[in-house]
């Protein structure tokens, strides 16, 4: 028996537009302790990490292990039908099937059915990283909008005392300064300085898909290494990771 449910949808729609934004198939692990998410694009540029414990649902079962897979697409109308209010349960069924079942006074129930996938599970990387900067996931998107106007990278460069974003192309150039105590930054820490430089698309688009589920978004990175975003659904554990590769040029 699994069961998994929680108390509005912002959590599952931001889970499944995460996960849209780099494969077509899910592949989920279950125990009694937490259900997990984990894979990497077939590109091999990003990996998204999705841990989430039990004590995050609202009502969460698990007598057994159990590994389930979905078409990404399929799960995300279904979690679309869902409306702000409404609890959001996701049960095994005895067929090769999940029960979706919505509910706010109207109550709505969809069946899934599970899909035979070769997906193996990633590893998470192993990194010794130099920054980390917490700021609002509005202004995070803000910065790497305006530098997109420019350009398809963009380079971070942190100091002690501020955070750069930075892109050119052949149309022209864009930087961004952020300070550490100005309003625009909640946390930055710099073990030393270093720079590095990713694809704006894939970035952006993680933000963009968590929704309004998170309004921060932690960035830790260091000189040519991938960078770690971290998005927290809930105050229970919940939370979104994205691994996404340097782009190295130099």
């Amino acid at each position: 028996m699994f069961l998994a449910k929680t108390a509005t949808n912002s959590e599952w729609r931001a889970v499944a537009s995460a996960i849209k934004t780099l494969v077509e198939e899910a592949t989920f692990e279950a125990t009694s302790e937490n259900l997990i998410f984990r894979a990497m694009d077939p590109s091999h540029i990003a990996l998204i990490d999705l841990p989430w414990p039990n004590i995050a649902f609202e009502r969460y079962e698990c007598d057994k292990p159990f590994k389930f897979s979905i078409r990404v697409e399929d799960f995300v109308k279904l979690i679309g039908r869902s409306d702000t209010k409404d609890s959001v349960e996701i049960s095994s069924t005895e067929e090769d099937a999940l029960l979706l079942r919505l509910m706010n006074g109207y109550k709505r129930e969809f069946k899934i059915h599970l899909i035979e996938s070769t997906m193996s599970t990633a590893p998470l990387p192993k990194l010794d990283l130099d920054a980390k900067v917490l700021m609002s996931k509005a202004v995070f998107e803000k910065v790497l909008s305006d530098i997109s106007v420019v350009a398809d990278q963009v380079s971070i460069h942190a100091l002690q005392e501020n955070i750069s974003f930075s892109g050119k192309s052949d149309i022209g150039a864009a930087t961004v300064q952020l300070d550490k105590n100005g309003a625009d930054i909640l946390e930055l820490e710099v073990k030393e300085e270093c720079k590095s430089t990713y694809n704006i698309d894939y970035l952006l688009g993680i933000a963009k898909a968590i929704g309004s589920a998170s309004d921060t978004v932690s960035c830790e990175y260091a000189s040519k290494k991938p960078v770690l975003l971290q998005f927290k659904l809930n105050e229970q554990g919940a939370v979104v990771r994205y691994f996404l590769a340097p782009r190295i040029s130099e």
